[in-house]
């Protein structure tokens, strides 16, 4: 059964990229995933499960609760490490002194047929920069070119220029004043930086257009699973199906990938309590 696509994400946009038969299969027909995603499956999914509840905490420290009174909440040996890396940090928490900050702030503007959605983890700003930041609990650092192209670093940096005025006083953000910056807890001391500039956003613009009319065009030829194959084809690239849930629909095998690989290649969808009169976004 599909279901009618109104938004598109970083992490849908992620999917089409990767492979537009797993776009199709789990953001048009939402299926049910057939197949473990990662091996060990428990270890990976007790990470994740870690991961949302470290994110929760920092979003405490940024509301204002006390640090000590958070640290308390690290329950396990990995959120004390990630909570003391943390606080150990004052480039992160001093952040929280500047006047413009917003937490688990969300985004939104017109793409084509669509709207494009975004849930930043941080947004900062010291009155002329703003800075995007994002906590990541990947146990294997990544390299900052594989994140360079990964569309959450495109999308959030173009959005932000965007639809992102509301937080400059009214006046558009240009491209020049957005840093996007990921703070990894298993390695606090290397942060992955990637500041922005004006043909960069035309270039993440452009892209994100075509990708757009590229999904409305699939959509074109039917409800979700007719005429699939042309519309949404598989991935060329096999490795991708190591990580993907949906490998059993494509009998691309059972056997899950290595979990430190699978968490940098398949992220969960953010799944977005939308109220749209809440978003800060551009009209139509």
């Amino acid at each position: 059964m599909s279901i009618e696509l109104t938004t598109l994400s970083q992490s849908s946009l992620q999917d089409y990229n990767d492979c537009p038969r797993r776009f199709e299969l789990r953001h048009l027909q939402r299926l049910a995933y057939p197949a473990i995603e990662t091996e060990p499956a428990l270890e990976n999914e007790k990470h994740q499960h870690e991961g949302e509840y470290f994110h929760r905490l920092v979003q405490q420290y940024f509301i204002g609760i006390p640090a000590g009174q958070i640290s308390k909440l690290a329950n396990t040996g990995s959120l004390q490490q990630w909570w003391e890396n943390f606080a150990n940090s004052k480039d992160l928490t001093g952040l929280r002194d500047l006047t413009g900050f917003r937490t688990e702030h969300t985004l939104s503007a017109p793409l084509g047929a669509f709207r494009l959605i975004a849930k930043y983890d941080l947004i900062a700003s010291d009155g002329n920069k703003f800075f995007i930041y994002d906590w990541k609990t990947y146990r294997k650092r990544p390299k900052n070119e594989w994140l360079a192209i990964r569309w959450q670093t495109r999308v959030y940096r173009a959005l932000l220029v965007r639809a992102g005025a509301h937080l400059n006083g009214g006046k558009p953000i240009q491209p020049e004043q957005v840093e996007m910056v990921y703070w990894f807890s298993e390695f606090p001391n290397d942060p992955a930086r990637f500041p922005y500039q004006a043909d960069q956003f035309k270039r993440d613009w452009d892209a994100l257009t075509r990708l757009a009319e590229e999904i409305k065009s699939g959509l074109r030829h039917g409800p979700a699973g007719q005429n699939s194959a042309s519309a949404y084809p598989k991935t060329d690239d096999t490795t991708k199906c190591l990580y993907c849930p949906y490998r059993s629909y494509c009998n691309r095998g059972s056997r899950a990938g290595d979990a430190l690989d699978a968490e940098l290649e398949s992220e969960a969808e953010e799944l977005f309590d939308i109220n749209f009169e809440q978003i800060g976004e551009i009209e139509f």
